[in-house]
């Protein structure tokens, strides 16, 4: 008996140590998941319950000169409803379900009434608390919808749940695109990925809380962070004058059918770049900005480079404008490879002067050859002071780098290279690298960087603004700039650029023709680049310009007559709105016997000239009126003044100015003393009311 209740205590005892055990090995389990792993569980939990999501932040915009928008932001949003909300009931969803689909299914258009409806009861049946309505809704229909039945309720009581995106859109399409650029998942392109920095901002966070689909819907958290927005970026561009540029580089590629080209338009003094279009053949024939050349497309230049090649010469007083040179029958064998003329037959004996308005390439590598044969690098090392063998440090991305091969170079032969490369041929530059070596020919030596961008705005206030940098303070004497400047305009003139010359303004610039082997086609295709580079106007260089076309194929292939107009063209229009050219070439001719008037109404104009004791003649049918440079008369023209354009107002008082643009509706800001200077509207574009626009004074 006894051994029996033993063995049942036993047992008891057991089962009573081992429920023990178990429940210490619990309360143990608690403690630990409570105080030592309670915060990693507890983080968990948030996560699976609410969870952070990024905001987007606005990316700045990127501005014209003139303020115009180049790339902005759009705000695109999606649009949820949250059919958990307590604050509308069974009957009053049903009564409104069916209107509420009509007018989703007529504003959006990309469902029927119906299947709206029945997407919102499913998800109405299946609690579906957090339903996607629509993605990318423009803001104009954002309001709409808000004014919907049940939307129309509010945020809450409503249910309609906002979800805000942004969209990057070019107001002016193809205008500049390649230049403007993107900047997409680390890939940096033009002034988007040069910029980016200024342009992204900072994102912002919001609270998300999961539902039971597995979807998020915000919630009202003040640990919630607003994003930044980007600043603005404004540019060097001018919308007219790209406008000017991409139109008339597009009618000369589709007319000679060329595979691709580029225009540039260059301030001279400060390095402004004002224009600069990139057209591409696309398959269906027509042209589009695919592809920066313009930085990118480093090849040989052809005959826009002898002028680098005769002012290291000059430079070195080897050689003079006066010397001659036999141009022989147009043929000359350097060893075994025969230099040609385009012009068959040669040109005979000619000055070297002749030899570049011509362009002769047997003259220019002639007269280089015999200056340089015995030490060619002293020829290149000329080349290299000029920082023609450096590339210009872009703020956008992708400048191909110059090739000027020194005679060191594996590939330097010293029976060809000193010839070819005098005539533009075994070098490599991009087009805008040489538009900067002829833009510091304008800019008397000294050679400038190319700028994009003038200034950064935040929240319409500049923060940073950029001058003008100095790549070489003189790329050469003053004496050796006088006479680049003379055979410049000689081509112009009497040389290959003919066509060019005009009696209202001066162009100085050279014709490049280049021959480039077609690596597609095995080199045994020659492709032709037609080529311009020059400035004007050429007695006080204003701007610079280069054009460049690529593979003509209607048989005309020489840069005097396929690239050369479309600099013309160009440069007609920019001197014809470009009022500060004007100015200066009425200012330098009027005669020292003849009042200098500032432009106003006709009848002061009148009064003020009778009072000096001049007769005056103007053209008739104008109330404003501008004076005209004339060494033996006093005369007037009209005022540009269209109705409810932007008026011209340059050259006169600050009176005038004022009343004329307040007249039009227009604010104005006056920085200076003196007449109208510039304005900072240009003339004759349309302007909206209460527009600011900037008039700088000075003494004229």
């Amino acid at each position: 008996m006894k051994d029996k209740k033993k063995d049942i205590l036993w047992r008891v005892y057991l089962v009573y140590f081992s429920v023990i055990i178990f429940g210490l090995t619990i309360i143990g389990r608690i403690i630990h998941i409570q105080f030592i792993e309670g915060d990693i569980w507890r983080n968990k939990a948030k996560e699976m319950t609410y969870r952070y999501f990024p905001v987007d932040e606005m990316r700045g915009s990127i501005l014209a000169a003139d303020g115009s928008m180049l790339a902005t932001s759009v705000p695109i949003f999606d649009l949820r409803m949250d059919l958990n909300t307590n604050y509308y009931t069974e009957d009053f969803f049903q009564a409104n379900v069916d209107s509420l689909s009509y007018c989703l299914s007529r504003l959006f258009g990309d469902k029927s009434r119906r299947e709206y409806k029945n997407m919102i009861e499913q998800a109405y049946k299946e609690s579906d608390g957090f339903l996607l309505l629509k993605r990318n809704v423009t803001y104009s229909q954002l309001k709409k919808v808000r004014t919907f039945p049940i939307f129309r309720l509010g945020r809450y009581k409503g249910g309609l749940v906002v979800v805000e995106k942004s969209r990057r859109e070019l107001p002016f399409k193809m205008l500049a695109s390649r230049t403007i650029g993107f900047e997409r998942e680390g890939v940096n392109v033009g002034l988007e990925g040069g910029y980016n920095k200024y342009l992204r901002g900072v994102s912002g966070r919001v609270l998300m809380r999961t539902l039971s689909n597995g979807a998020y819907m915000p919630v009202d958290s003040k640990t919630d962070i607003e994003p930044k927005d980007g600043n603005d970026i404004v540019t060097t561009l001018d919308v007219t004058f790209q406008d000017v540029a991409e139109d008339a580089l597009t009618r000369c590629l589709i007319a000679n059918e060329a595979d691709h080209g580029c225009a540039i338009l260059m301030e001279v003094k400060t390095g402004e770049i004002r224009a600069i279009a990139n057209l591409t053949r696309m398959e269906d024939g027509s042209y589009a900005e695919m592809m920066n050349y313009a930085i990118s497309e480093a090849s040989e230049p052809g005959s826009t480079f002898k002028l680098p090649s005769l002012m290291v010469a000059l430079e070195d007083k080897v050689i003079d404008l006066n010397d001659t040179v036999d141009t022989e029958g147009g043929r000359h064998w350097y060893f075994s490879q025969l230099m040609r003329d385009s012009h068959a037959g040669g040109y005979g004996r000619i000055s070297v002067k002749k030899a570049f308005e011509l362009s002769s390439n047997v003259g220019i590598s002639k007269i280089i050859y015999k200056s340089y044969y015995q030490n060619p690098q002293a020829w290149v090392d000329g080349l290299y002071r000029m920082s023609l063998n450096k590339p210009l440090e872009l703020d956008i991305n992708g400048e191909a780098r110059p090739i000027i091969k020194s005679t060191k170079n594996p590939l330097w032969s010293k029976f060809y290279s000193l010839a070819w490369m005098s005539v533009g041929y075994e070098v490599a530059v991009t087009p805008l690298q040489i538009l900067t070596f002829y833009n510091a020919v304008a800019n008397d030596g000294v050679m400038v960087k190319p700028m994009f961008v003038r200034e950064i705005r935040e929240s319409g206030l500049t923060i940073e603004s950029f001058e003008p940098q100095i790549i070489n303070k003189a790329i050469c004497s003053k004496s050796t700039i006088k006479m680049a400047r003379q055979i410049l305009e000689g081509v112009v003139k009497e040389g290959t650029a003919k066509n060019l010359f005009s009696t209202v303004y001066q162009i100085a610039g050279k014709t490049g023709t280049a021959q480039i082997a077609n690596e597609a086609d095995g080199y045994d295709h020659v492709n032709y680049k037609a080529s311009f580079v020059g400035y004007f106007p050429a007695d006080h260089p204003k701007y610079s310009c280069i054009v460049v076309v690529n593979n003509p194929t209607k048989g005309v292939y020489y840069g005097g007559a396929v690239a050369a107009p479309v600099f013309k063209e160009i440069a007609d229009k920019v001197y014809a709105t470009t009022l500060d050219i004007h100015q200066e070439n009425e200012v330098t001719t009027i005669s020292k016997d003849i009042p200098k008037v500032l432009a106003a109404n006709r009848y002061d104009i009148g009064k003020v000239v009778t009072t000096l004791g001049f007769t005056h003649t103007a053209d008739v049918g104008s109330v404003w009126l501008q004076q005209v440079a004339d060494s033996t008369r006093l005369y007037f023209r009209p005022k540009s003044m269209t109705d409810g354009a932007v008026p011209d107002v340059t050259g006169m008082s600050a009176k005038d100015a004022v009343f004329l643009m307040e007249k039009n509706g227009l604010r104005v800001r006056i920085l200076g003393k003196g007449a109208i200077k510039r304005q900072s509207l240009l003339p004759g574009t349309k302007a909206a009311k209460n527009t600011l626009v900037t008039l700088e004074l000075a003494t004229l």
